[in-house]
């Protein structure tokens, strides 16, 4: 992990099309701006984990249907 050291209103650039700015850093809590084109998911953690899950269960719930449905037309 490569760790950079910022102050309020400087920024960190990934690649040409992202841009992480600090906005303000209060105690322990940091405020970032993020500039990224539209097509580039930007979740925190805690929410991309939950899709991640949401995405799992329901691939497993079509699974589970399409099984259903494959031995209702099995004679």
């Amino acid at each position: 992990m490569l760790v950079l050291t910022r102050k309020v209103g400087e920024s960190i650039r990934i690649g040409e099309d992202i841009e992480l700015k600090i906005v303000d850093i209060d105690g322990e809590q940091i405020k970032l701006g993020i500039n990224a084109p539209k097509h580039i998911e930007v979740h925190r953690q805690e929410v991309y984990e939950a899709i991640q899950t949401e995405n799992e269960q329901a691939a497993s719930l079509e699974e589970n249907l399409m099984n259903i449905f494959k031995n209702m037309n099995t004679p």
